[in-house]
């Protein structure tokens, strides 16, 4: 948590190919072009009613959420990235919790559970612990969409390096020269299928030609 909360101010770069992460004008056309595929998969899932949203950092996913919701709960460890949160959406119906995920328990269940960017960040050893919260968040015909990174260099910052294969954790450094040693753990969109098949879901997940994957899908009917 302390290395989110230290990034909050500059993580919006990241998004916006700006800084460290500007890999020049080619890659920044095909990042916004590919982004805009996760919004075209969002839309098609329809999200829609009571929709939770974890991991929610500084809200660069919040929006689409937003519009959609009847009701729009965001959950994030960093009261740093809940500020900036605030900010974006001002005076929007929002309830913003402060929790670390693996410590919180849903207030109630939710028609939709999304996660933008996150579930490469939890540890390998709590992989099924967290879609026991997703379980335990969602209504019993709720739904679940995320978005995360597909495993490529151009993804992260110029001066940063990918763990090797099979590594789950890199080191991140942020602009002032910082380090932190985080989780990070890149999913082959079919293999993450099987994993979740085996905690019975149903699951599709996709991805698009370079940066990104995307899923959807909802506990196997019994």
């Amino acid at each position: 948590l302390a290395y989110y909360g230290a990034r909050a101010a500059e993580y919006d770069q990241w998004w916006l190919r700006q800084g460290r992460y500007n890999r020049g004008a080619e890659e920044t056309a095909r990042w916004f072009r590919e982004a805009a595929e996760l919004d075209a998969a969002l839309d098609a899932f329809q999200p829609a009613g009571d929709i939770l949203e974890l991991a929610c950092g500084t809200g660069l996913r919040s929006g689409k959420l937003l519009a959609a919701a009847d009701r729009l709960t965001v959950v994030d460890g960093s009261a740093e990235m809940l500020a900036i949160h605030a900010e974006r959406f001002g005076a929007a119906p929002v309830e913003r919790i402060q929790a670390d995920l693996f410590d919180w328990s849903p207030p109630r269940r939710f028609d939709v559970v999304y996660f933008g960017f996150w579930l490469s960040h939890v540890p390998p050893d709590r992989f099924a612990e967290f879609w026991v919260l997703v379980e335990r968040a969602l209504k019993p015909d709720g739904r679940f969409f995320f978005v995360d990174s597909r495993r490529t260099p151009d993804s992260t910052a110029v001066d940063h390096v990918l763990p090797d294969e099979g590594t789950s954790t890199m080191i991140r450094r942020l602009d002032d020269g910082r380090e932190f040693r985080v989780f990070k753990v890149f999913y082959d969109p079919r293999e993450l299928e099987m994993r979740l098949a085996e905690l019975a879901w149903d699951c599709q997940v996709g991805e698009t030609g370079t940066y990104f994957i995307h899923g959807h899908g909802a506990r196997r009917a019994s």
